[in-house]
């Protein structure tokens, strides 16, 4: 497993935790325990910091993309670990540098993600939402 995705494997399971405990938690100590952890090895955790820190200061309007994205799915009824990839895989799609991760690598990435952690239909769902963005973004002005 490359670094990079392991790092969002760290990186969406730490928001996973801070997300199922209705971001009460400490998320710092959160990501520090899943280095620990499931990165035993990983030399460089700037990555991971990257990925937590831009999807929570751009988590509203991350969120409003995903309900405009997906309508017939209110926010809090697309499951925990659905949600989070498709913030991650929002954040590098919008905010992230397209030098250092291109869209396409983004969505891949998200869509791997889902379909590592979450259920028998969450890597067609991250597809579709993401697509969906994806073509929105990629339309000429």
């Amino acid at each position: 497993m490359s670094s990079r995705h392991l790092s969002r494997s760290i990186a969406m399971q730490s928001l996973y935790e801070w997300d199922f405990l209705d971001k009460k938690q400490d998320l710092k100590k959160i990501i520090e325990k899943n280095i620990r952890e499931f990165g035993p090895g990983l030399e460089n955790h700037k990555f991971i910091w990257q990925l937590v820190i831009g999807v929570v200061k751009h988590l509203s309007e991350i969120d409003k993309i995903i309900e405009k994205a997906a309508p017939e799915w209110p926010l809090q009824q697309i499951n925990i670990v659905d949600r989070n990839v498709l913030r991650i895989g929002l954040y590098e799609l919008l905010f992230g540098s397209k030098k250092e991760v291109p869209p396409k690598v983004a969505i891949n990435e998200a869509i791997e993600l889902a379909k590592s952690f979450g259920g028998m239909s969450s890597g067609r769902f991250v597809n579709g939402v993401l697509g969906t963005i994806y073509k929105e973004i990629d339309k000429p002005k």
